[in-house]
C-alpha cells in the first residue's frame, strides 16, 4: 500500500520496527525481507520512530497482525492529530473481544468512528507490487474521508471505490480467510474444482448472512470487498490462507504449517472469533465452524469433509 500511494504521487513515511529495514528502504530503495526485488520510489522513505512518521500527516494506514493491533495502536496514539483519518487495511477479527479493526481503532484512539476507513479487495500483494491491475473498496462513515483517500491512492493501476459499508467491507475481508483455509484444505487432499467452487460459493452465503445480521448491505458482499476477495484469496498460489490450508489437507498439523508458511494467516487466528459472533447473531456458518473444529483438533480432516458433505 505504501508503494500504491508513492506511486499515486503522495510522499509516504513507513514505520519500521528494525533500524536495517529502515535503512534499506532510506539507502537501498528495497526492502530486504518483503519483495526484495522491486525497488521502491523515491518519494517513500521509512523510520524507526512513530511520532516521527505520525508528524501532520493527513492518513495514518495501518498494516498489521489484527491480533497485535491494540497494543501496537496505544503506543501510537498519542502521536496521531486530530486530523488524521485512520485507514485499516487489517482482515481478521480479534480474539476474546470479537471486536472488528475499526472497532479496535475508535476504542483505542477515542477518534470518532467517521474519521476511520477501512480498505479492502482483492488486492494480492505480488500483483501489486508488479504493477499489475487491482482495485479496492474504501469504507468509512464520512464518504467525504473515503473519497479523499480514494483520490490519494489512484493509480494508473490500482481502482479504489468508495463506500459506507464499514461492517461489510470489513467482515468481508475477514471470513473470507476462512473460506481459502477450506478451499485450500479440499485442494491438499485432491479435491477439485467443483469442491473449491462449492466452498466459494457457499461460503459467500454464509458470510454474506453474518454481516447483513451485523448491519451490514447484502450488495457490499458481492462487490469488490466480499465476492471479489474471496476469489482471489480462495484461487491464488499466492494466497497465504490458500496455502496454509493446502498444508493443512497434506496432512500437517497446525504448528508444521505454521512453521512453513511462515507469514501472518490471519484466518487460522480469526476463525473462532467469528463463530462466535455468529453464535451472537444466531447465524448458521457451517463451513467456519468445520475449519475452527478442525484447527483447535476437534475433528479429523475426513470428519470435517463428512460434517459439510452430509449436512441436511
Amino acid at each position: 500500500m505504501a508503494k500504491i500511494l508513492a506511486d499515486a504521487g503522495t510522499s509516504v513515511t513507513m514505520h519500521a520496527r528494525r533500524g536495517e529495514i529502515a535503512d534499506g528502504i532510506n539507502t537501498e530503495r528495497r526492502n530486504r525481507d518483503y519483495f526484495p526485488d522491486v525497488e521502491l520510489p523515491a518519494s517513500l522513505n521509512a523510520t524507526t520512530n512513530a511520532a516521527a512518521a505520525l508528524d501532520g500527516a493527513d492518513f495514518l494506514v495501518l498494516s498489521i497482525p489484527a491480533q497485535t493491533l491494540k497494543p501496537n495502536l496505544a503506543a501510537w496514539a498519542p502521536h496521531i492529530e486530530e486530523h488524521t483519518v485512520i485507514v485499516s487495511l487489517m482482515k481478521g477479527i480479534e480474539q476474546g473481544s470479537h471486536l472488528r479493526a475499526s472497532q479496535i481503532i475508535t476504542e483505542v484512539t477515542g477518534v470518532s468512528a467517521d474519521r476511520v476507513a477501512v480498505l479492502s479487495g482483492p488486492n494480492l500483494a505480488r500483483e501489486i507490487m508488479d504493477g499489475q491491475p487491482a482495485a479496492a473498496t474504501i469504507a468509512c462513515l464520512d464518504e467525504s474521508a473515503a473519497r479523499r483517500f480514494q483520490q490519494t491512492c489512484h493509480t494508473t493501476y490500482f481502482r479504489p471505490y468508495t463506500s459506507t459499508d464499514v461492517t461489510g467491507c470489513e467482515l468481508g475481508g475477514a471470513v473470507k480467510n476462512v473460506i481459502a483455509l477450506a478451499v485450500g484444505i479440499a485442494s491438499g487432499m485432491g479435491f477439485g474444482h467443483n469442491a473449491q467452487a462449492m466452498l466459494i460459493t457457499r461460503g459467500l452465503a454464509e458470510t454474506t448472512r453474518l454481516a447483513v445480521a451485523m448491519g451490514a448491505t447484502r450488495t457490499t458482499l458481492s462487490g469488490l470487498s466480499g465476492l471479489g476477495d474471496l476469489v482471489a484469496t480462495c484461487s491464488s498460489s499466492l494466497s497465504r490462507n490458500r496455502t496454509f490450508g493446502i498444508h493443512l489437507g497434506q496432512g500437517l498439523s497446525v504448528q508444521e504449517a505454521t512453521a512453513v508458511t511462515r507469514q501472518t494467516t490471519e484466518g487460522v487466528k480469526s476463525a473462532q472469533a467469528i463463530l462466535a459472533l455468529a453464535r451472537a447473531h444466531e447465524i448458521e456458518m457451517p463451513i467456519t465452524k468445520t475449519v475452527s473444529n478442525l484447527l483447535n483438533e476437534k475433528i479429523t480432516l475426513e470428519e470435517a469433509v463428512a460434517t459439510l458433505t452430509q449436512r441436511r
